[in-house]
């Protein structure tokens, strides 16, 4: 190969130098798990969402074994966001509202505020301190409005 590339030095004696200013990676966000994200923390609010988002696909078997082996609650459907794929439950022993994901709701309908639900409890890894509800079945539709069904045929109740 006779030719040579123009964007090399033509000095074989001038040394190859590194750039003025060390080289830093930086991120838009911060990782879980590293020192800075624990430092950084704030204490976590009440409805704040779980980070990251357990579904169903992404809880261990041991979690799915203890949630199907538990008690069966009843509760009242706060909100739900199809479009976000989540929502809360309001149990009907009190307490605070509990966090369902989209993947974890049975039946064919959407659930909407004021739908009675029963349901059974996950912990939220990885600390285990908080409940998601898990097998979330519609056992009474809110009478007076419309429903979705999961094909996003409207049907009024």
């Amino acid at each position: 190969m006779s030719g040579t590339d123009p964007s090399l030095p033509t000095d074989p004696q001038l040394p190859l130098t590194s750039p003025r200013t060390p080289l830093q990676l930086s991120f838009p966000f911060l990782r879980e798990g590293s020192r800075v994200w624990e430092r950084e923390r704030k204490p976590p609010q009440p409805g704040e969402l779980p980070s990251p988002l357990p579904t169903k696909r992404t809880r261990t078997y041991s979690a799915t074994v203890r949630a199907r082996s538990g008690p069966v609650f009843k509760g009242v459907c706060k909100n739900f966001s199809r479009s976000q794929g989540h929502g809360f439950i309001r149990p009907t022993h009190g307490g605070e509202d509990i966090f369902v994901h989209i993947s974890d709701i049975d039946g064919e309908y959407v659930p909407m505020e004021g739908d009675e639900v029963t349901y059974k409890v996950c912990p939220i890894p990885p600390k285990n301190q908080k409940v998601q509800a898990v097998e979330v079945v519609i056992t009474h539709l809110n009478p007076g409005t419309k429903h979705e069904t999961w094909s996003g045929q409207i049907i009024s109740s």
